[in-house]
This record gives C-alpha cells, structure tokens and sequence, in this order.
C-alpha cells in the first residue's frame, strides 16, 4: 500500500472559504464557573480562540498528507449553550489556494475544543477521577466555498 499527497501543481490557485463547528458537553456547574470568570487557568473561551487559530496555521505538521497553505484568515467563534451545557466553537478559515482549507477548519476546532477540555478538567472529574459527563461531540464541516 503507498501512501502520497495530492499532486496539486496543474491545479489553479482561487478563493477558498471553510467553516467547521463542534461543542463539548460540560457540567451544568463547570458551565456556571466559565460565565463568571472562576476557572482557575482564566477564561477558556478566550484561550481556545488563540489554540484554534494556532492548529489551523499549523495543520499540515500534524496532518502529514495536508499542504502547507497561506492562510489569510482565520476566525474562531465561541460561545456557551447553556440550554444543553455545551461550548460551542466554530472556526471559519479563508485562502486563494490549489486545495481546500477544510481540513484548516476541522484542525482548529479540535484544537480549540480539546483546551477547553484542558482548562477545565479539573471541574468534570467524577470522584474516581473519570469524566462521565464530558464529551467532545459533532465536529463538522458546516461550509465549504470554491470561487474562481
């Protein structure tokens, strides 16, 4: 079986837009902690903008069959569903390139979601050191744009 990256040379450089989301499920009460500023490590919402946007810069290193590409911008959104105990993180990621920055897009927000997991672990633990109510879930693309 070989493995090898796209051949992606004759392809034409154009506008290039995805968006991927996800959330992670939390305590009711690890949700209360972020909305009033009391997570020890400081607000995850804020840190996990900086991790997502980090990931999507870095993507092909971790990705070993991804091209390295010229971002030119990279937004992620985070916001808290208190109706169903959840931050929700959305990453949107625009380039004129040869290939698509879906995988930019997906990349980010697992990062981002995986540091809020990170900032407040120590809030979800069960009493055996378990998370039963964690969840990191439905992470996905939610646009893709080719122009050109």
């Amino acid at each position: 079986m070989s493995v090898s990256q796209v051949n992606i040379s004759g392809k034409d450089v154009v506008y290039r837009e995805a968006a991927a989301e996800g959330y992670i499920r939390l305590r009711k009460e690890t949700i209360e902690l972020i909305q009033h500023g009391k997570i020890e490590k400081g607000d995850p919402l804020t840190v996990s903008k900086v991790a997502g946007i980090l990931a999507a810069k870095q993507t092909h290193l971790v990705l070993p069959l991804c091209h390295p590409l010229q971002l030119e911008y990279v937004d992620i959104a985070t916001w808290i569903d208190e109706e169903n105990s959840r931050v929700v993180v959305r990453s949107t990621v625009i380039s004129h390139a040869k290939t698509g920055v879906e995988m930019e897009a997906l990349f980010s927000v697992t990062a981002a979601l995986l540091n809020v997991w990170d900032m407040v672990k120590q809030y979800e633990k069960d009493d055996q050191g378990q998370y039963p109510h964690t969840a990191i879930e439905s992470i996905r693309v939610v646009l893709k744009k080719k122009e050109g």
